[in-house]
């Protein structure tokens, strides 16, 4: 497959970048002699002002929008906060978010759930906290659309195209993919995302998020949070998923592929305008 980036990506995936693998040697089925790029791992703890609040396993892209996305998206840095520092330590592998005043994370961090995310992802505090009385905007999702933007993301260079083993989150607008994000976990790469959206103040409303992983509840309720109406995926649901995307009217489509997809909720603000 030939790969092309966007012109309307703002921020893309770098395969090139020689932290994020390692070249292997190993055998193939027939014994023979394989040369394989892996993708590494590597611990960043995340302090949130004098508070250590979490070491998560990342590829080590992005540092700052990850630490910064993951407060975001646990409800301990919250709009009304303002950030006066985001600080990474690359020779301790760790982020510092500093907060003009200190935030109220300690009954958050007291509660903590282990989710169905890759590489172990965790909530803190009440994962369904905040969603009651949500309202997210009823943006349309064109079919036409999804299938430009399905072929578009995956002609696109990435770390999964030159070595596997990770996921891949993207922002959408209409066709147009606008910040690619990848990572061990999906739940990384969407903080990264958060994290990517807080900084540069990119509004939510009129964006679809697409992720190559399972449309799990922490998938659904991250994408809620952060006020995107729309949710695609490649990959399938979970039952709790698809309801808590009813509750709060999330269009939410998986098992893309090509001009196919399953859409389990908000069906009524899709346009079937497809070929």
């Amino acid at each position: 497959m030939s790969t092309t980036t966007p012109s309307t990506l703002r921020v893309t995936p770098d395969p090139a970048d020689p932290r994020l693998t390692r070249a292997l040697r190993g055998v193939d089925q027939a014994g023979a002699p394989v040369d394989l790029r892996v993708v590494e791992e590597r611990p960043l703890t995340i302090y949130l002002n004098a508070r250590e609040i979490v070491t998560v396993m990342t590829i080590g892209d992005h540092p700052e929008w990850l630490a910064l996305g993951f407060l975001v998206n646990q409800g301990m840095v919250r709009a009304g906060d303002r950030v006066t520092g985001i600080d990474h330590d690359a020779e301790v592998d760790a982020v510092i978010v500093r907060t003009a005043v200190e935030t109220d994370h300690e009954a958050r961090l007291a509660r903590a759930t282990r989710t169905s995310g890759c590489a172990v992802g965790t909530v803190f505090g009440d994962m369904m906290e905040g969603l009651e009385g949500l309202t997210l905007p009823s943006t349309a999702l064109k079919v036409s659309d999804l299938q430009r933007l399905s072929a578009a993301i995956n002609r696109t260079p990435s770390l999964y195209l030159e070595a596997g083993a990770i996921h891949g989150t993207c922002l959408c607008r209409g066709p147009d993919p606008l910040a690619y994000f990848e990572d061990v976990g999906r739940h990384n790469a969407v903080d990264k995302l958060a994290g990517w959206m807080r900084t540069t103040g990119t509004q939510p409303d009129d964006k679809t998020l697409y992720t190559t992983g399972r449309l799990t509840s922490e998938m659904v309720i991250k994408c809620a949070l952060m006020g995107i109406p729309a949710l695609v995926s490649r990959s399938g649901f979970t039952a709790w998923g698809v309801e808590i995307a009813r509750q709060v009217g999330l269009t939410v489509i998986g098992r893309m592929k090509g001009a196919r997809f399953v859409c389990l909720s908000g069906e009524e603000r899709v346009i079937w305008d497809g070929e």
